[in-house]
């Protein structure tokens, strides 16, 4: 008996409805992944099952790892039926993790499969959906164009040369629109020779010689002006912790020679680095009409033996932790709101315990000159948080701290052409805590405030946030 069913997580009559009539029928607007765009430009071609549904996926390798699976068969050189058979096994236990509802509503979805996958049914499983694969020409484009995908924003360095992006927006014969996201991580990693090697590569991007702080702000600017140019207005960045610490110019200056020395720099140093430049990248984010976003409180690479031997993204990150969450946030925003050049601004905690606390500090940073509603937003549940509970407890703490109406939704942060699911799973639930809400009395019986509320949440919301013209 398959688990996906017309009202799958839906479980009073309001909710059905509102999902059925407002909220499935909405396409998706995608404003942060991290989908390749050399695979959308080159309409990369899947040569299994296994390549489409494990490759990159990180959340399945920690269910892989947990169920005793030498790292042979989760990310080494056995061979793709045997990875994906090692997967089948670790499906019926992962009963209870949100993996257990993707992996049905992406059978379902995209390969007509309607029975749980495991051990016994595994090779026929397999062979069906690589049936599908060649049968339905599942390409990058294909499976985009047949989730009903609008927009997608990726994930790029500053240096990157966009020519997919260029390849894509020139190719009349692919609808969807798909923009850089500026994201520019590399810059904040003083001390760390990542950073040097950052500044050569801008070098050679722009040829801006980055010989000080402000050079390094000037060729960031250059970069974003280049992403505009390509029809981006999305920023994202990665931080470990939010940090607010204040610095006169010239601390700021030795930081960044020592920085750019090659030499370690001190856990304040890098505080301070750190809120001087998105201090000063948010500035030229509003000038420039770009929306922020901040993800922070991810610890990665935790395992030293799966990072040597695999890499990064190898699915061996968790949840961080901080004190002064507060202080520092109010103290960034603030240093940008005090002389209005505050940006549109989307915070994701990773840590599900400041979603209140995030909340209420974005509640402090609305009042703008432009009308923008909600111009800043508690972002959508991330990472270890879309997931069932994850995500209402963000419902729950967007609604009481800001306006639930102006939600700007859901986001796949995906490496998979097939994760679009997650949308349907985030509209599912958002229904049914809607329409759990409104059959409770909590919420008016109004069918017109019922739409807005839905369909905003599920598209509109997003198109008008991102000022989004097809």
């Amino acid at each position: 008996m398959g688990l996906i069913k017309d009202d799958f997580m839906l479980q009073t009559e309001t909710a059905k409805r509102l999902y059925h009539e407002y909220s499935a029928p909405q396409r998706i607007f995608d404003y942060h992944c991290h989908l390749n765009p050399q695979e959308i430009a080159e309409d990369h071609k899947f040569r299994n099952v296994t390549e489409l549904w494990l490759g990159g996926d990180h959340y399945k390798w920690r269910a892989m790892r947990a169920m005793g699976f030498d790292e042979k068969y989760v990310t080494g050189d056995a061979s793709d039926e045997e990875k994906f058979q090692a997967w089948a096994q670790t499906v019926p236990d992962t009963v209870g993790n949100p993996l257990y509802h993707w992996t049905a509503l992406e059978l379902k979805r995209y390969f007509d499969i309607d029975e749980p996958l495991n051990g016994d049914n595994w090779k026929e499983i397999y062979d069906k959906c690589n049936q599908v694969i060649e049968e339905r020409n599942y390409t990058a484009r294909t499976l985009i164009t047949n989730s009903n995908v609008d927009f997608i924003c990726t994930t790029d360095n500053p240096y990157d040369s966009l020519e997919y992006h260029k390849q894509i927006a020139e190719d009349d014969s692919f609808d969807t629109v798909v923009v850089p996201g500026f994201r520019p991580d590399e810059a904040f990693a003083v001390g760390e020779q990542k950073f040097v090697d950052f500044l050569a590569k801008m070098e050679n991007a722009n040829g801006i010689k980055i010989d000080s702080f402000a050079k390094l702000l000037e060729s960031l600017e250059d970069r974003i002006q280049f992403f505009a140019d390509h029809g981006s207005n999305i920023s994202d960045h990665g931080l470990a912790k939010i940090a607010y610490v204040e610095a006169d110019q010239a601390e700021i200056d030795a930081i960044f020679e020592k920085a750019a020395k090659g030499e370690a720099v001190t856990d304040e140093e890098y505080a301070k680095f750190q809120s001087a430049l998105l201090r000063e990248l948010g500035k030229i984010y509003h000038a420039k009409g770009f929306v922020m976003q901040i993800h922070f409180g991810a610890i990665r690479n935790n395992s030293t033996r799966i990072f040597e031997q695999v890499g990064p993204d190898a699915g061996v990150d968790s949840v961080n932790d901080q004190a002064g969450v507060a202080e520092a946030l109010n103290g960034i925003l603030d240093s940008m709101d005090k002389t209005d050049q505050l940006p549109k601004t989307i915070v994701y905690p990773l840590n599900s315990a400041y979603f209140d606390v995030v909340g209420t500090t974005l509640a402090n940073f609305q009042s703008n000159n432009q009308g923008f509603k909600s111009r800043c937003q508690l972002g959508s549940g991330w990472w270890f948080n879309d997931t069932k509970y994850g995500m209402l407890k963000q419902f729950k703490s967007l609604s009481e701290a800001g306006l639930i109406m102006h939600f700007v939704g859901m986001l796949t942060d995906s490496r998979s052409f097939i994760s679009y699911t997650r949308h349907e799973y985030f509209r599912r639930l958002f229904c049914d805590y809607i329409g759990d809400l409104v059959e409770r009395g909590e919420i008016a019986e109004d069918e017109a405030l019922l739409e807005r509320l839905i369909t905003g949440v599920s598209y509109n919301n997003a198109i008008q946030y991102f000022g989004f013209e097809k």
